[in-house]
């Protein structure tokens, strides 16, 4: 229930390295850094909806913690995997469909801020979010 709410992206932390690393070009990784990302979290026991708005898109996913599942990041790029509980952490592991490398992201609430943690290829990237 911790994540339950809405939250709005505040900044981010080495997003465009990280964002070159998982191969979009210059201007798809300047437009990211505006588009000012909202989330709205609901959970219902181990299933959890996540509403996405941006400057660019509005999509929504519903899974299962455990449950594998596949998605459209926003710049199009297909993955497969599932988030995890460890702990008060969710963990989500996916796989690219493209090209087959990892991506883990790391959603935690610190202080008060939705922390999610991006690894790629070695590359970490940070987004943290405020509640509305």
């Amino acid at each position: 229930m911790a994540f339950d709410g809405t939250w709005k992206v505040d900044r981010s932390e080495n997003s465009d390295e990280f964002l070159e690393k998982m191969g979009l070009d210059t201007m798809k990784r300047k437009l990211a850094a505006h588009d000012n990302l909202k989330l709205t979290i609901t959970q219902e026991g181990t299933k959890f909806t996540v509403k996405e708005s941006s400057s660019f898109r509005k999509s929504e996913i519903v899974f299962e913690l455990g449950v594998t599942f596949n998605y459209k990041l926003g710049d199009g790029t297909e993955v497969s995997g599932s988030w995890n509980a460890e702990g008060n952490k969710h963990v989500g592991k996916f796989k690219r469909l493209d090209n087959g490398n990892e991506l883990t992201v790391i959603r935690e609430i610190i202080g008060g801020e939705m922390v999610q943690t991006y690894i790629y290829e070695g590359v970490e990237a940070k987004r943290i979010f405020k509640k509305e």
